[in-house]
């Protein structure tokens, strides 16, 4: 069995080597407790139980079997949506006898305990939900705008209007600090796929952008916020690592809406189908209401509504605003380019899209790795413009070169993912935590916003779309600029220590 309440039972050869390595404690997934000797009487050797890890029951006894060494492990694990995943992975860990003491590459390098294993499934699912409202207009604006006759100004203007519209999710980002992240995220989850699924009813590209102005920055603030409830809840060299899985699932959700998109094929209008598609996301809403919940540092004592750091907002802002300078318009006009420029259909820049993202599920893992092991700021340095270059030049030439310029591209660019992102909840306290997140997010908006408009200018005046993101592209300079001059290194540091404010609050 691989499911909740396994049994795991391996023979092994009686000899000393194999008694010696079966007779260490595992430190791997999990820290294990040996048991005192007469526990269990009759042919055990050893029995062990959890002393600190993600299972909810666990026991490893081994025993003498005439000429065997007989290991019974049982186990009970429980991930919240994504057990199918890391079920198979943790049942073929627990049947090895070689690495039990360092954690597997797929793992975090701490050993979480069940209500973090709990916390991380639940908003890695709200996620996939987030990640699918925040992919619906850049996917389907194309077909929308190709059935109101809207040109690439007034697309670029549309994309420019829905960022905008995060402004009505500062209240959310207020309120979480104020009444608690739980309760904020539950009206946020039900809210955000509810008035996005209202684009499917638009009767002009105006009522399209006007729906979707209010739905996705309602998407956009359940995004920050099950990020801001992730840093408060790992463990110092974990939270990279989280940021890493909420990413891969944010792309399994934004993968959906890919996978969906050849439904635009059917017919005019038949984009509107996927917007429906978007009440799926309830299921979600409605388990995250009822399983998920507060953030153990909200509930202890903290500073209410302490001042903004000045620098460090400058700091985490300006890169935010202008890494998006590049990659908003680089993921808005993907498709424009691909049916304009390569004559893609729908199920062909579907194809595209998942054959040259998917990989970077990988670089995802790996950067959440490398983040919380060796620090976050050389990997951003270094995988950020390497990332952006490939990118960038898939804008420039056709055929296979571009797939594998965008693949590269992606995987690169997912290396510092996770190390940009740590950053926007890890470095403010808890009493503004939410509130800094809310507006970084209004500042990366604010650099998307830029590179739309001027992306939809130059396009309308005869660029093309190679020497538009060539151009956009340059911004990510200032990005490393600022990353290797100002931005302080978080990696193996608690929140209070980062955070002064709350470690002389919680004495």
């Amino acid at each position: 069995m691989t499911g909740p309440g396994s049994t795991l039972t391996r023979a092994w050869p009686d000899d000393p080597t194999t008694l010696a390595a079966l007779s260490e404690q595992r430190s791997d997934l999990l820290v294990e407790h040996r048991e005192p000797e007469d526990a269990d009487p009759g042919g055990t050797v050893a029995e062990w139980t959890q002393k600190h890890g993600p299972f909810r029951d666990y026991r490893r006894t081994l025993r003498q079997d005439g000429d065997q060494l007989l290991e019974t492990t049982s186990y009970d694990l429980r991930v919240p949506w994504f057990g199918w995943v890391y079920r198979p992975l943790v049942h073929g860990r627990l049947r090895r006898l070689d690495a039990r003491d360092r954690s597997p590459w797929w793992a975090p390098s701490d050993h979480l305990d069940p209500r973090q294993v709990l916390v991380l499934g639940l908003v890695a699912a709200l996620s996939m939900a987030s990640a699918f409202i925040n992919t619906l207009f850049t996917q389907t604006v194309n077909f929308a705008a190709d059935d109101f006759g809207t040109g690439d100004w007034g697309i670029g203007v549309g994309g420019a209007i829905v960022r905008a519209g995060i402004l009505i999710a500062m209240p959310a980002a207020l309120l979480a600090d104020r009444i608690g992240r739980r309760r904020v995220i539950g009206f946020v989850a039900w809210a955000a796929p509810i008035v996005t699924a209202m684009g499917a009813l638009a009767p002009s590209f105006g009522l399209l952008v006007a729906t979707q102005a209010i739905g996705r920055p309602l998407g956009l603030a359940l995004d920050f916020l099950i990020a801001v409830v992730a840093i408060e809840e790992m463990p110092r060299n974990s939270r990279a690592y989280a940021v890493s899985v909420m990413a891969l699932a944010s792309g399994l959700g934004a993968a959906v809406a890919v996978i969906a998109l050849p439904l635009a094929d059917l017919g005019v209008g038949a984009w509107r189908l996927l917007y429906g598609l978007t009440l799926v996301w309830l299921v979600v809403a409605v388990d995250a209401v009822r399983r998920l919940p507060e953030t153990i540092r909200f509930e202890i004592p903290h500073v209410v509504r302490p001042p903004l750091d000045r620098r460090r907002f400058a700091v985490i802002g300006g890169i935010a605003l202008l890494a998006n300078i590049f990659v908003a318009p680089a993921s808005f006009f993907q498709n424009r380019y691909l049916e304009d420029a390569r004559g893609f259909s729908a199920t062909t820049i579907a194809a595209f899209t998942l054959a040259t993202a998917t990989p970077a599920a990988l670089g995802l893992v790996i950067g959440g790795r490398i983040a919380d092991a060796r620090g976050r700021r050389r990997l951003i340095a270094t995988a950020l413009p390497l990332g952006t270059v490939f990118v960038a030049a898939s804008f420039a030439v056709g055929g296979p070169v571009m797939w594998g310029f965008m693949t590269t591209g992606a995987v690169i660019g997912s290396l510092a993912y996770p190390a940009i992102s740590v950053y926007r909840s890890e470095v403010f306290p808890t009493g503004n935590r939410g509130r800094a997140a809310g507006l970084l997010t209004v500042l990366a908006l604010v650099g998307g916003i830029a590179g739309l408009l001027a992306a939809g200018g130059l396009l309308d005046a005869g660029w093309s779309y190679g020497r538009v993101m060539g151009l956009l592209a340059l911004a990510q300079i200032g990005v490393v600029a600022i990353v290797v001059t100002s931005l302080p290194e978080t990696a193996h540091r608690s929140l209070e220590e980062l955070n002064p404010l709350d470690r002389i609050a919680g004495r």
